[in-house]
């Protein structure tokens, strides 16, 4: 029972952090003026600044890695939960 709880929380933890990053990237992507390839992965993650090319600011939250933590707090949660779900079930 311990575990599934903190299995839960991770889970809930990764889906609250994720989705929270997604959320803002969509209320800052009507801002954006200039982007490349999709426009809520360019506000998430952003792209290598190219220094000495242009003055032309980057227009990005730079949130990637909080999002991919939030994704492997996920992934984490759910197969800690998968794995109390068979054990129980055997």
């Amino acid at each position: 029972m311990k575990r599934t709880v903190i299995g839960g929380f991770i889970m809930i933890g990764g889906i609250f952090t994720t989705l929270t990053i997604i959320l803002m990237a969509m209320m800052y992507m009507p801002s954006m003026t200039s982007w490349t390839g999709s426009q809520l992965w360019y506000a998430i993650f952003g792209e290598k600044r190219q220094y000495g090319f242009g003055n032309e600011a980057v227009q990005s939250l730079f949130l990637g890695f909080p999002f991919v933590v939030g994704l492997l707090l996920t992934i984490l949660g759910l197969v800690i939960l998968a794995m109390e779900y068979f054990d129980k079930s055997f």
